[in-house]
């Protein structure tokens, strides 16, 4: 019975779309009023956004619609053999990145290509003779990886800094991860499985790998993880895991209807970073990338003494790291940030327009044992001199590690002006203590 002051047509709606869309479609023949409220496109509009994210009529390969109904249609035909709500979350993650990269770093987005065919997975999993998970195979349908393979060398030059995953640089060790399409991904999942040290009844396949200095990451088909390789991986297939074991779920079975693994997890994560601001595009060599170290609090510390202030963060260096000699051995980069602040350099009352770095002390930690102490003049041979409202001077290095976690703190030794004509005493420079440990989720 409807309830006084309500429209029929309002109450059969709100039913209507508490209804799953296939139940929808079937009552059209029931009557005229009922297929009237059932062709509705307001109602399959709600229904495009509920269960694809789809917030106008444009079709999975981006066809104009004439209908939400319509709509729809072929978003089911197209993806109606996965779980909505990955299907879902797949979407939006790309839906996130690409709007992220519009804004913070288009040249990057244009390297994103197309997604691909089911037949076209069907082909992958055929030649590599193993099944691909069904996040993984969602990832591949809304993105193939990036565009940035290149034969000649100035288009090479271009592309190799744009890579969706980014990476990090010191002394002349150079890193920026790009994701592989699926020609890619087959061919070099075939010349690893070709290496002696790589187990025949592997399962792993290469998603991602960087521009320059060798790394790797592998996504394992069996148990969902993703994997990064070691300085060792071309020996003995040595890899560290990417993401939280206990979170991954590759399959759907009778325990589990939440489908999400090492792959789709680890892209997340990485989107959240950029999203937040915990890493950012900076300058790369002679362009742009993104950098993969730390900018925020706690990950990254932060110290301002007499109007100085430093930044500072780490990363794991996984392709350095490994067991050598019997044991493991971790290397981790770290990126040292200062500048001064607007009024400039305070020093007994007084403010100087200026200030130049003259030395660095180093202590460093493995756990909680002291493993460097290190008193040097400059940092990486430069003596740099900071004025208000620059740009802060960056730089990066490495240091081995026996065992994590660790740590790093110490201090930078300045003068007031410039060394040559120093304008008062020197005075030290805080670098608060930041960590050196293998993290959660490993980029």
């Amino acid at each position: 019975m409807e309830q006084p002051g309500m429209d029929g047509s309002i109450v059969l709606e709100m039913i209507l779309e508490k209804l799953e869309p296939r139940d929808v479609a079937a009552v059209v023949c029931v009557s005229p009023r009922m297929r009237a409220c059932a062709s509705d496109d307001s109602l399959w509009r709600r229904f495009c956004a509920r269960d694809f994210g789809v917030s106008s009529p444009v079709g999975p390969d981006g066809e104009p619609c004439p209908s939400f109904i319509v709509t729809y249609r072929l978003w089911i035909e197209s993806f109606g053999m996965y779980p909505l709500a990955l299907v879902k979350r797949t979407k939006q993650l790309w839906d996130g990145i690409r709007s992220w990269l519009a804004v913070n770093f288009p040249e990057a987005k244009d390297t994103l290509r197309k997604g691909v065919s089911e037949a076209e997975l069907n082909r992958v999993e055929e030649l590599l003779v193993l099944k691909l998970p069904m996040a993984t195979r969602l990832l591949y349908r809304f993105c193939e990886g990036q565009k940035t393979q290149a034969q000649d060398v100035s288009t090479h030059k271009r592309l190799a800094p744009l890579g969706l995953i980014g990476g990090y640089q010191f002394y002349d060790h150079v890193v920026n991860v790009h994701l592989l399409p699926l020609n890619r991904v087959v061919e070099d999942t075939l010349d690893f499985v070709r290496l002696p040290g790589f187990p025949d009844n592997a399962k792993r396949i290469v998603v991602a790998a960087s521009y320059y200095y060798e790394k790797w990451y592998f996504l394992d088909c069996g148990d969902g993880q993703l994997y990064v390789g070691t300085r060792n991986v071309s020996v003995n297939a040595e890899t560290i895991p990417c993401v939280p074991q206990a979170l991954i779920r590759p399959w759907v079975d009778a325990n589990c209807d939440v489908v999400q693994d090492g792959f789709l997890l680890w892209l997340e994560e990485h989107f959240r970073r950029l999203q937040s601001g915990m890493i950012r595009v900076r300058k790369f060599m002679d362009s742009r990338a993104i950098n993969l170290y730390p900018e925020l609090p706690p990950s990254c510390s932060v110290a301002i003494t007499n109007g100085v202030k430093v930044r500072a963060s780490a990363l794991l260096i996984p392709e350095l790291s490994g067991f050598e000699g019997g044991a493991e051995k971790y290397y981790f980069s770290y990126s040292i940030r200062m500048s001064l602040q607007p009024r400039g350099c305070l020093l007994d009352g007084r403010y100087y327009e200026s200030c130049q770095l003259y030395s660095r002390h180093w202590i460093i930690r493995s756990k909680d044992v002291v493993v460097g102490n290190v008193n040097a003049r400059a940092v990486i041979g430069k003596y740099p001199r900071l004025f208000p409202n620059e740009e802060e001077f960056v730089y990066e290095s490495c240091t081995p590690l026996p065992e994590e976690p660790g740590s790093i703190e110490g201090a930078f030794k300045f003068v007031p002006g410039r060394l040559e004509m120093p304008d008062a005493r020197q005075f030290d420079v805080q670098v608060a203590r930041f960590k050196l440990e293998v993290p959660e989720y490993v980029f």
